[in-house]
């Protein structure tokens, strides 16, 4: 146990350079730390939220907004079935529960009832799932008149699926603006928590964030109002225009007349002739062959760029467009395309995220939490070295040593791999330093245990050394088992912590046995004792 080849020795001294390396950027002016890591790749810990302020949105699902596009989504479907079933129908009204269709004819009950029946929409999803389909709506008929009222538990499914949805492309959204390190989860049935690191006036991204970004390519209807509040025909709605907000425009919403902007595979900030801010965009395959089938069908005709039911912009389209790609134009800041681009690249959210909850951490808060911190390790670490210098003299400062090279590696690893840290992070340190001590403090005691029993003192330490290793394995072997749990059920602070106590475990356990050993090694090799100093 006390053998080491030179090539061991070397790695083992190696790893501690290299930790020193990359650790040394935490202490470290800005302009160093720029020179550390263009020269070699050394970057210092990220901190989170606590550490450094930033900002913590909570934003939930607005189930009305939801309500809204799967009722109107439902009529279009009802027309669409009872046409195709060729039945009559006097009128389809929208409800703040649902849908009602009044038919012309009684005598299509039956008939109506069969065609009406696959629209009740099957939901499975949700994170809860139990796999166990439930209705999206109850299909109720009244006479000639057929009610699709949401069900609860088939609309608490929709809104499960919606906030999956929504947490990928929120994700997409934030790393498109490259905030660094942010947080995005799940909050209870409907929310998604984020947090921002760093982003003191998080305006701009809660604008990316929350837009609901659904694009359609809409032609205008051919007539259009010519009086405030004038309803629209059949299968035409009014949408107000972006320039002027009291202007409404009447498009037309049927499928056969719209492009989904679903099938955009790329849209990015560019100019056009006039140097005015645009957003270019591409399709993929299917929504290029529609776009051009729609564009050639209605050469000299008006279409309408819809975001999220504004009018954008509405061209006229002078020749097919069959390349796939175009362009959105409507009095954008760069600022503005810019962000368009990135909403439209990542994909429209399945339903509005209205915010509920908005906190700032200020700078010097976070500096607060830093100090207190550091006074923390530092209380801490003054406590350990001295109780395990007066405890086991000798060994002690070798264990002292080893222990400086714990903590050294632990914030090397931490900010080679970019993990965050936080306040409970902080807390893990501190925790390591114990572990660590506790480590040596098992060897140590299994030496003089072998020594007292009569064994020489380089047999001692051997013994001591090999008899412990199975002991301290196990205890940090469960530990680990315990914070990779933590890991995997926790969020956030509870996250940080286990990061921290994980690494540790794994740098305490190389240390105890490998730099205290090798430093005892040295020792023993050179002073040949006669008797163990503890």
């Amino acid at each position: 146990m006390l053998n080491f080849s030179r090539y061991k020795t070397i790695a083992i001294l190696a790893s501690v350079v290299i930790a020193i390396i990359f650790a040394l950027p935490n202490v470290l002016s800005p302009a160093a730390q720029a020179v550390m890591w263009n020269t070699l790749g050394a970057r210092p810990m990220t901190l989170g939220l606590d550490l450094q302020g930033g900002s913590n949105v909570v934003m939930e699902v607005d189930r009305k907004d939801l309500r809204d596009q799967l009722t109107l989504q439902l009529s279009g479907d009802i027309r669409a079935s009872l046409r195709e079933a060729k039945i009559g129908y006097k009128g389809i009204t929208r409800t703040d529960n649902g849908v009602t269709v009044r038919l012309s004819d009684i005598a299509d009950q039956a008939r109506a009832r069969t065609a009406l029946q696959t629209l009740q929409q099957p939901q499975t999803g949700g994170l809860m799932s139990t796999g166990i389909a439930v209705n999206l709506f109850d299909l109720n008929p009244e006479g000639e008149a057929f009610n699709f009222t949401f069900s609860e538990p088939g609309l608490d499914a929709k809104v499960a699926i919606a906030i999956g949805q929504s947490l990928k492309i929120v994700e997409n959204r934030i790393n498109a603006l490259g905030t660094a390190e942010s947080t995005i989860q799940q909050q209870g049935k409907d929310r998604i928590a984020i947090q921002l690191p760093g982003v003191q006036n998080p305006d701009q991204v809660k604008d990316v964030i929350g837009r609901t970004a659904k694009l359609t390519f809409q032609l205008l209807c051919l007539e259009q109002p010519t009086a405030a509040n004038q309803n629209p025909p059949q299968e035409c709605a009014s949408l107000p225009l972006k320039e002027a907000p009291d202007q409404m425009l009447w498009v037309q919403t049927s499928s056969r007349a719209t492009v989904d902007g679903a099938d955009l595979t790329d849209a990015q900030p560019s100019f056009d002739q006039n140097n005015q801010s645009v957003v270019s965009f591409r399709f993929n395959q299917k929504g290029s062959l529609r776009f051009g089938k729609l564009t050639a069908e209605n050469v000299g005709k008006p279409f309408a760029i819809i975001l999220d039911n504004v009018v954008v912009s509405y061209p006229n389209i002078n020749e097919p467009i069959l390349g796939g790609s175009g362009q959105i134009s409507g009095n954008f800041t760069t600022e503005e395309a810019s962000n368009l681009a990135v909403v439209l690249r990542s994909g429209a959210l399945p339903a509005k995220l209205t915010i509920v909850e908005e906190r700032t951490v200020g700078p010097s808060l976070g500096s607060d939490s830093i100090e207190a911190g550091i006074l923390a390790c530092v209380i801490g670490l003054i406590g350990v070295l001295l109780f395990t210098a007066f405890a086991y003299h000798l060994f002690g400062l070798f264990a002292n040593v080893a222990l400086l090279a714990n903590l050294i590696m632990l914030i090397a690893i931490m900010s080679f791999f970019g993990f965050t840290l936080t306040l409970p992070g902080i807390a893990g340190i501190v925790l390591t330093m114990g572990m660590a001590v506790d480590s040596n403090v098992l060897v140590f005691e299994r030496i003089r245990e072998e020594w007292r029993n009569g064994r020489t003192a380089l047999n001692a330490i051997e013994t001591g050394f090999r008899e412990a290793l199975a002991t301290i394995v196990d205890a940090n072997l469960t530990t680990l088992i315990a914070a990779v749990v933590l890991f995997g059920v926790g969020s956030g602070p509870v996250r940080g912590f286990a990061i921290t106590l994980s690494i540790g475990i794994v740098t305490t356990v190389f240390t105890a046995f490998t730099l205290t050993r090798l430093i005892i090694a040295w020792w023993a090799r050179y002073k040949r004792p006669k008797e163990v100093p503890l």
